[in-house]
């Protein structure tokens, strides 16, 4: 895994709790309360969907939850915005294409 353990700004990392979720059926570590989003970039996941129409890949841009770009389906809901959401134990995370398909 990749991260970032000293940041200038936000300091130190802090010990965080190891939980299990699932990205296309595959199990990852991830730091329960870290943003999915940086949970998928730790474990060398960098695409979470592919656009509609040209269907090209997408990965985290804005990090702040203000563009669609890190959407995938979470827990059998579309569209969710990984780089606001946090990691819950045993979720179960899907590569979204298109718009997405309700579970």
């Amino acid at each position: 895994m990749n991260r970032i353990v000293n940041h200038p700004i936000l300091d130190e990392e802090k010990p965080a709790k190891e939980v299990e979720i699932f990205v296309d059926d595959k199990p990852i570590i991830a730091r329960e309360g870290e943003m999915i989003a940086a949970a998928l970039i730790a474990n060398g996941i960098f695409i979470n969907r592919y656009t509609i129409h040209k269907h090209k890949p997408r990965g985290i841009y804005c990090a702040i939850g203000r563009c669609t770009d890190c959407i995938m389906t979470v827990d059998g809901i579309p569209n969710i915005r990984t780089c606001v959401t946090e990691v819950k134990d045993g979720m179960r995370i899907t590569t979204q294409k298109g718009t997405g398909v309700w579970s």
